[in-house]
């Protein structure tokens, strides 16, 4: 099993070197944004996370932390899409019982909806909605590599699901259980750089998905070569890395269980925190790298890319 490496943020004795940026007043050439940071450990410090512990850099600059919320309670709303491979072998039929008691044991503040990749589109079974009985009720067994389309990039079905998320809701996380190999078909070579994949991180990241991939093999021919395994899984992972998410695997073949990647993603949902801040970074909205450090021993997740825009006046 692969659980992607978590984030060990540095000690600092007396806690006096990676301590806030202070506060300052923002000024023309700023730009802000906001990311979702989720805590793997430190559930135990009294009052959680202090702000006063964190150290931000946007783009290599020193930035500075304007908000720090935890985001847990009815209150903190939740959309959640469980995205499937449609190209995806049948015998994924075998892990539908744990995806469905992991949609039925979302917490009230969680809305879900069920979509599959097809045709290089997110296609929905139903709505965004906390009916979980209807939610899972909309499971079922992916079309296969049989039906023209339905392993076409899972990339391209990333990118239609973050250009066309179901709710206009900006105060509600987007979170996204993807079930796919991650094998590109229009590029098979393993590429870091491939254009597809960077496309959908930017389009993730834009609009504040925060996307976890599972690992099942699709039933096209490329699949089944452990080249098509290492390719895929690696572009997925990069995926999830720069939008804050994880990607779960089981070396080269399937999964046993989908049951402990799922419950991993539920323990996350109740330790994320929202992160605002601004960045003396001119120009237009764009992407930017982000790099967040700890004055804490613990471990979290955080997104290695950003969308920032200017500060309004």
């Amino acid at each position: 099993m692969r659980i992607r490496r978590f984030q060990l943020a540095a000690f600092v004795v007396a806690g006096s070197l990676l301590g806030a940026i202070p506060a300052r007043a923002a000024d023309s050439s700023d730009q802000q944004g906001k990311a979702v940071v989720t805590f793997l450990s430190g559930s135990e410090i009294p009052g959680g996370i202090p702000q006063d512990a964190l150290h931000l850099k946007v783009n290599g600059k020193d930035s500075t932390v304007t908000g720090w919320t935890p985001l847990r309670g009815p209150q903190s709303t939740v959309e959640m899409v469980v995205l499937i491979d449609d190209g995806a072998r049948q015998s994924l039929g075998s892990q539908m019982n744990d995806v469905a008691k992991f949609i039925q044991g979302l917490p009230p503040n969680v809305k879900v909806a069920v979509a599959y990749m097809e045709n290089g589109r997110a296609v929905f079974a139903g709505p965004l909605s906390t009916d979980r009985a209807a939610a899972a009720r909309e499971l079922h067994l992916p079309l296969g590599g049989g039906m023209a389309g339905a392993s076409a990039s899972p990339y391209f079905c990333l990118s239609d699901l973050a250009k066309h998320w179901p709710s206009t809701a900006t105060h509600a996380r987007r979170e996204v259980v993807a079930v796919t190999d991650g094998v590109d078909y229009y590029n098979m070579r393993y590429d870091p750089e491939d254009p597809y994949v960077q496309a959908a991180i930017e389009d993730s990241v834009r609009a504040h998905l925060i996307v976890y991939s599972i690992y099942w093999r699709n039933s096209g021919l490329a699949d089944r070569t452990n080249y098509a395994s290492f390719s895929g899984q690696s572009l997925m992972a990069e995926l999830t890395d720069a939008t804050g998410g994880n990607s779960y695997w089981f070396g080269n073949g399937n999964p046993v269980s989908f049951e402990p990647y799922l419950a991993d993603i539920g323990r996350r949902l109740e330790n994320q925190y929202e992160l605002d801040f601004v960045t003396p970074m001119g120009g237009k909205p764009q992407m930017a790298g982000m790099k967040l450090k700890l004055a804490l021993r613990v471990k979290f997740d955080a997104p290695q890319q950003v969308y920032v825009h200017p500060v309004a006046q």
